[in-house]
């Protein structure tokens, strides 16, 4: 194996109309001065947008590139296939509710245009009533959704809340409709896509002055309408969710008793949400992505510090 660094990207910083500052407070993001973030690309390889390595062996090229390159398999693993990286991970800050929206389904999502995207939340900072709005409340039908919307009601009141605290943890399959409420900050690991249908936007002004576009023929051919009230997360030990699309687990880290970041030809994206943390002697604070890759010899993660570390992992299916 490689004696080979951890990577690290520049962020990438969004405007959105629902964002705030506590990017800056929470993580040290340097957030241009003036403007209201609501999301942090951490790792993206996208057409409109790319992850660019900071520093070391590959410092300046962006991730499609490395993705693409005749070092994939050194880098993400033999098992690594497609076009383009698959996972999308954001940090957000919700000072407002996000519109209710959806993401399409496969099966549904090429005849719209779109890109299927099943994603998953962990909550890091929560406000004392912060709620996530999450499937459909029981006894909502089709019929019923579509009624409310014509006679301009606020449809949000037909989906199901729950409230959150730090820690708690959503998965949503593409189909389930949501929003997220005011007062969240929150790690969204994806799948590689940007296809949103939103079907209510609380008649909210862009931060272009106008009134931002519904999709609601898109949001209602895309709806689970069987998908009610859905539970969050409940962790299996380390584990949060292992399906087709994504691993992710979180890692209570001490300085003590070192762990592997990631197992032996598996590359892992991860981020100290709560402590900072050591890998390969580099130092990373909360808030700061860093990729092992599947070949470096140095994967042991301990904590910085005398008290433990939580770290989330997020690795490609095995």
């Amino acid at each position: 194996m490689a004696d080979r660094a951890p990577l690290t990207f520049e962020p990438l910083f969004m405007a959105r109309v629902w964002g705030g500052r506590r990017l800056a407070d929470l993580f040290d993001k340097p957030l241009p001065a003036g403007a209201v973030i609501g999301e942090s690309w951490e790792l993206v390889d996208r057409p409109e947008a790319q992850s660019v390595v900071a520093d070391g062996e590959f410092s300046g090229s962006t991730l499609g590139e490395l993705w693409r390159s005749d070092r994939r398999a050194e880098l993400f693993g033999a098992g690594a296939t497609g076009g383009r990286f698959p996972l999308l991970i954001k940090l957000l800050d919700c000072e407002q509710t996000l519109s209710v929206q959806v993401h399409p389904p496969a099966a549904v999502a090429s005849a719209l245009g779109g890109e299927p995207k099943t994603e998953m939340w962990v909550v890091v900072d929560a406000s004392a009533h912060a709620q996530l709005f999450t499937g459909l409340r029981r006894g909502v039908t089709r019929a019923g959704f579509e009624a409310a919307l014509t006679a301009g009601e606020d449809v949000s009141a037909m989906l199901f809340r729950h409230a959150v605290r730090n820690g708690d943890v959503m998965l949503l399959p593409s189909g389930r409709i949501h929003a997220i409420g005011a007062g969240n900050v929150i790690v969204e690991i994806q799948q590689n896509s940007d296809t949103t249908y939103r079907v209510f936007d609380w008649n909210r002004p862009g931060l272009d002055g106008l009134v931002r576009d519904l999709h609601i023929p898109e949001s209602l051919a895309s709806i689970d309408w069987d998908d009610y009230e859905p539970p969050l997360v409940v962790p299996d030990g380390e584990t949060l969710v292992h399906n087709d699309i994504f691993d992710v687990d979180r890692l209570t880290v001490s300085s003590s008793r070192p762990v592997p970041a990631a197992p032996d030809g598996r590359c892992a994206a991860l981020i100290p949400i709560d402590g900072a943390v050591r890998c390969a002697g580099r130092r990373f604070e909360p808030g700061r992505l860093f990729l092992v890759p599947a070949d470096a010899s140095e994967r042991a993660l301990a904590a910085d510090g005398d008290r433990p570390s939580t770290v989330l992992r997020a690795m490609l299916p095995a």
